[in-house]
């Protein structure tokens, strides 16, 4: 898919302030560690994660969603007059019912006009709400939008300890399933999108690309999508050579589709799960590894809004300048992958 007239307005990433160390973690799970004799440090070992962060105890995902809408408007120049669609694109949500979209429009004083709804799509489903707003601008539906989620790792983190811990069951090789929910961290993320006419940055959206993979669906599945906080299974290594190759057959489409070479890319930015993750996806796509910007060591995977946030602050780095070729790279389970073009 190619647009014309979509441009990236405002991104914004929005952290918690309480950070807990990857070694905090393992001493808590110092009992399972014990009896199973596992060393100490294998997990930021096998994942470079130092660290990661966590909301506050009791406040609903949709309170985060709201400053960071509230930031990213004002860091755009796009008034909450002129958004005509907010799209809330966050694994976590506040209820089945409504969206959750719902309590963001109202905290954000968006007008009534402002077409408002959830999309759920595992770590892909902000820059699925992306999509969305994009065509919306780009059949003239409307000149400004707006997708935002975030992200709450705390009660899938604190369940999965106390399950390793309690379940005395586990072996060495039943527990791996529940390793990747202690990589979880929590963050908010924005962009903000509108029509070229009245765009202020010039840095466009040229298009996205997209495959889905879902022979593999069943590698990563979360009893409790909402409140994440039943257990989550996870395959990893199957999920972490799957999703490579599932990017590996896009990329050459998706180079082709705008016309443009490996080596021409400024800068890459990608989902965030973990170092293996990250070399294995470099390595196999044969792109140059200096070129990622990397949040995985003290963001730990953020879901949905993993790459959103680390493009975000790749722009207030500068990592990202106009006129230059941007690729974000986003694999999620199901498996799927999307891949968008921005210059």
């Amino acid at each position: 898919m190619r647009y014309e007239n979509v441009c990236i307005e405002g991104t914004v990433c929005l952290l918690p302030g309480e950070v807990v160390t990857t070694d905090e973690i393992e001493k808590r799970l110092e009992p399972i560690y014990t009896r199973l004799r596992l060393p100490p440090g294998r997990l930021e070992l096998m994942t470079g994660i130092r660290e990661r962060r966590l909301w506050e105890r009791g406040i609903k995902p949709g309170v985060h969603s709201v400053e960071t809408v509230r930031r990213a408007l004002e860091k755009s120049g796009v008034a909450p007059s002129e958004v005509g669609a907010l799209v809330h694109g966050s694994v976590c949500r506040d209820y089945l019912e409504p969206a959750t979209a719902c309590g963001v429009h109202h905290g954000a004083q968006l007008t009534e006009r402002c077409q408002i709804f959830d999309v759920s799509n595992a770590c892909l489903g902000i820059l699925t709400g992306l999509l969305q707003i994009a065509n919306m601008i780009e059949l003239g539906q409307i000149d400004a939008g707006i997708v935002v989620g975030t992200e709450d790792s705390r009660s899938l983190l604190e369940t999965t300890i106390a399950q390793m811990n309690e379940d005395l069951s586990l072996t060495r090789q039943s527990v791996k399933p529940l390793f990747a929910s202690l990589t979880i961290g929590s963050c908010s993320a924005a962009i903000v999108l509108a029509h070229r006419k009245r765009s202020r940055t010039g840095r466009r959206l040229l298009g996205a690309s997209v495959l889905a993979n879902t022979d593999y669906c069943h590698l990563c599945q979360s009893d409790d999508s909402v409140k994440t906080g039943d257990a989550m299974k996870t395959d990893s290594e199957t999920l972490l050579h799957q999703g490579v190759d599932t990017a590996r057959r896009l990329f050459p489409r998706f180079l082709e589709e705008f016309g443009w070479r490996r080596e021409e890319i400024h800068r890459f930015f990608c989902h965030q799960v973990g170092k293996a993750h990250q070399k294995l996806l470099y390595d196999t796509l044969e792109i140059d590894f200096s070129k990622d910007f990397s949040t995985l060591e003290y963001l730990g995977n953020t879901g949905s809004a993993a790459l959103p946030s680390a493009f975000a602050l790749g722009i207030e780095a500068g990592a990202a300048p106009v006129g230059q070729k941007i690729a974000l790279l986003g694999i999620g389970s199901g498996i799927n992958s999307l891949m968008l073009a921005v210059e």
